[in-house]
């Protein structure tokens, strides 16, 4: 099941479960507004190429659309979509002033110089520039882009609008970026994992996890819940997978990622098959890279207790089920990889305001988010008697339609 069929799938069993009139519930389910522009750019040997871009901005009802843009070679309306859909009940659980986007570009950015990236942002922005804004609608940065690719993109729009740092968040801090910005989602899935573990009279400290992506979040959360005392066992990348029992040295496993561009040939621990990395025996699972690595094919062979949804949309539908009957708690990215979205948030504010936060005060409104998150999401469970998936859609669906009647929707 692709990523959209399944988000719709999750959508239209929380609506259920509240009961939603069948035409709030279908125009809560059509985006608002699709883009699809062409971008063409002189490469640096003098050729021209072509990339098509997306914008999908899926929801405004709870106020301006919030989403990544991502450079990828498999960006697809499709999956824009599936990922502009989930940031507005996204948003909604973490219960910030958003709406839901997503953008991105087909294309392979480490096949690009600098130079080329630079100009293929430029142009992108150009083509979308009128139809996102501080109060319309605020990019971030994804797979694939950064806060220098932010930074593009505020110079650019700002040629058209004036100076308007609000315009994307993950900004470097020198242009107004938050500091805390960049561990947010790992500190995020560190919070979130804290509160989980804390409902059932456990902490982070002991128990064994293993990671799945070790990119920006996959980093940041093992680094974070080393410190916390637990014990990270096993950690892949697109490189190779590694595994020691007593736990991975990480500060010195992200030197040597950072030297060698991967984990491949990490000697702190044992190779192993990245395949069967999801299967390892450990308390707590991390997926903290690409969507759908759950599937009916292993769900059976996992071992962990805990799933804690890092990536957006890992498990399929199929392998809920699956997990469920054999007792799995799956912590849902709409909730565990909420941070980065909260701490964008956080930039926006600060930026609109023109006064900037300490480091401090950052990661400690980011906890109370996370851990208010959590607490919202268990009512809804009790209340719908459901799992955390549907808490969590459900708390999202319910407060995007309760905004979308009360700004006047008509049945």
């Amino acid at each position: 099941m692709n990523a959209l069929a399944a988000t719709s799938r999750n959508f239209k069993q929380a609506a259920k479960l509240l009961g939603l009139d069948s035409k709030l519930e279908k125009s809560l389910l059509i985006p608002f507004r699709e883009i699809k522009v062409e971008c063409t750019i002189p490469k640096d040997d003098g050729t021209l190429a072509s990339y098509v871009g997306f914008r999908v901005q899926h929801d405004n009802a709870r106020g301006p659309m919030k989403g990544g843009i991502r450079y990828h070679h498999e960006v697809d309306p499709d999956e824009v979509n599936a990922l502009a859909q989930l940031m507005t009940w996204k948003t909604a659980v973490a219960n910030i002033p958003y709406g839901g986007a997503k953008g991105g570009i087909g294309c392979s950015p480490g096949e690009l110089s600098i130079s080329e990236l630079e100009r293929l942002t430029r142009v992108f922005t150009q083509k979308i520039h009128d139809l996102i804004g501080i109060h319309t609608d605020v990019p971030a940065p994804d797979m694939g882009t950064n806060s220098q690719t932010m930074a593009w993109i505020l110079d650019e729009y700002s040629k058209f609008h004036g100076y308007s740092p609000a315009v994307v968040t993950g900004k470097p801090v020198d242009l107004g970026g938050s500091l805390g910005r960049d561990a947010a989602t790992g500190r995020g899935v560190l919070f979130a994992t804290e509160a989980l573990l804390a409902e059932h009279g456990k902490s982070i400290a002991g128990h064994r996890f293993v990671i799945q992506g070790f990119g920006n979040v996959g980093s940041w959360a093992a680094q974070l819940i080393a410190e916390a005392g637990g014990k990270v066992i096993a950690i892949s990348d697109v490189t190779g997978a590694v595994k020691n029992n007593n736990g991975l040295d990480i500060p010195k496993l992200m030197k040597h990622s950072e030297e060698n561009r991967g984990i491949k040939g990490f000697d702190g621990g044992d190779a192993i098959d990245p395949r069967s990395l999801l299967t390892e025996e450990c308390d707590v699972l991390i997926p903290a890279a690409l969507g759908g690595v759950i599937n009916k094919d292993n769900a059976n062979d996992i071992k962990a207790k805990y799933i804690i949804e890092a990536a957006n949309h890992p498990t399929d539908p199929e392998a809920d089920e699956i997990l469920s009957k054999k007792g799995v708690l799956i912590l849902p990215d709409i909730l565990a990889n909420s941070g980065g979205v909260t701490v964008s948030y956080f930039e926006w504010v600060q930026n609109i305001q023109g006064f900037m936060w300490d480091e401090e005060k950052v990661n400690s409104e980011l906890r109370t988010y996370m851990t208010r998150g959590f607490r919202d999401v268990k009512e809804m469970c009790r209340s719908h008697h459901c799992d955390l998936r549907m808490g969590a859609f459900t708390l999202g669906v319910n407060r995007v339609a309760r905004a979308t009647v009360l700004r006047g929707w008509e049945a």
